[in-house]
């Protein structure tokens, strides 16, 4: 059945076109799948470039959508080959580097003095934070291409087969795991575990989101985002594979069939439903909800009701990341390096820049006005709005 889906999603040209736009500019299309051309507009945010840095060869087409994690003032980087940097957030220079010769394409994971990486053999590497020493290894079956979060004195691993396990955050001891079945056919990529108070919340490849215990991995509730519904596998594509974003009490959660889903992070009851979204990260900002779907739409969703404030179409079959909210502006990276950003208010195309010339596949990481953002090549830039 696997072999008869991934034959089918070649023979189907159109239906493909779908899946390889969310990863980005496929060559051998046909022009009306080709990115959208940039329009020109006049700047109306004031965006500057505070340093860029290399971390070593990218994660190239793994499709890890691997991004930089930013604590205590510096950013953590990994690459499959060049292994994991810590870098002075404001002026980019090395503060410590972990060598490596394994494939580290999962994370960093950052938090309570630990930076937490993972492996396509299934490796997860706990090192220190301030200083780069090792503190301990363990394994998964299974690669691991989403960053570990870390607190409450655990360490959370999703790995691709649709696992997550919990490992003491001092040691490295295995506390439990809880499996997951994985569709015959989802899109390439997951994203971090999301900790909320007692909580650990999991987006699903079928298009759900799990809560499950801290303590003991019990699941307490789960939640349909996007219906896997449709005659074949690749209709029945319905990955929640962006992090679920908690606001309060409130945990927003969009899926690759195009809704979004408002849900009480206790209960698990729906608040509301929109028939906008895509499988990557949401952006949550005061008022409203940011979000992109396959064809590259941004939505902006109104917080209480899920109602759409406004579209911005200028960015279709660009392959966009998830959102961040960086200051008044809703930011997306694309398959040709360049980030976006959009006023919140409008939607409006307020400042662009090349990061470089490979595509941004992870969603940007924002801590105050910086905001930092990784190519598929390993490169690494960070950026200040004035």
């Amino acid at each position: 059945m696997r072999t008869f889906a991934l034959l089918a999603c070649m023979a189907a040209l159109a239906g493909c076109s779908t899946v390889r736009g969310w990863f980005g500019k496929d060559d051998a299309a046909a022009k009306p799948n080709e990115p959208a051309e940039l329009a020109d507009f006049t700047p109306t945010a004031n965006v500057a470039r505070l340093w860029a840095q290399g971390v070593g060869k990218g994660e190239g087409r793994t499709g890890a959508r691997q991004g930089p994690a930013i604590a205590d003032n510096r950013v953590y980087a990994a690459a499959i080959e060049g292994g994991v940097h810590a870098l002075d957030l404001t002026t980019g220079a090395t503060v410590w580097r972990y060598e490596s010769e394994r494939r580290l394409a999962g994370g960093p994971g950052a938090g309570d003095g630990l930076v937490v990486v993972g492996g396509l053999d299934g490796e997860v590497i706990a090192l220190d934070a301030a200083t780069g020493a090792e503190k301990w290894q363990a394994k998964v079956p299974n690669e691991v291409i989403a960053a570990p979060a870390i607190g409450g004195g655990l360490v959370f691993v999703r790995s691709n087969d649709g696992r997550v396990t919990a490992f003491d955050a001092a040691s490295g001891e295995r506390r439990w795991f809880w499996n997951r079945d994985v569709p015959l056919l989802s899109v390439r990529g997951n994203d971090a575990p999301l900790i909320g108070p007692g909580f650990v919340f999991v987006g699903n490849d079928d298009g759900t989101v799990a809560a499950l215990s801290a303590t003991d991995g019990r699941p307490l509730w789960e939640q349909t985002v996007g219906q896997a519904e449709g005659r074949s596998e690749l209709e029945r594509m319905a990955d929640v594979d962006g992090t679920p974003v908690l606001d309060g009490t409130v945990l927003f959660a969009t899926s690759y069939k195009g809704q979004t889903l408002a849900i009480d992070g206790p209960t698990g009851r729906p608040l509301w439903a929109a028939q906008q979204g895509g499988a990557g990260r949401a952006g949550v900002a005061a008022d409203r909800i940011v979000v992109t779907d396959r064809n590259g739409n941004v939505y902006a969703l109104d917080k209480n009701g899920g109602s759409t404030l406004w579209m911005q179409p200028g960015l279709a079959r660009r392959g966009l990341t998830g959102v961040a909210i960086h200051g008044d502006y809703a930011v997306v990276g694309d398959a040709e390096g360049y980030l976006h950003w959009l006023r919140l208010d409008s939607g409006e195309f307020a400042a662009r820049v090349r990061v470089g010339r490979d595509p941004i596949r992870a969603t940007p990481a924002v801590v105050g006005d910086v905001l930092v953002a990784q190519t598929v090549d390993g490169k690494v830039a960070a950026y200040r709005l004035q």
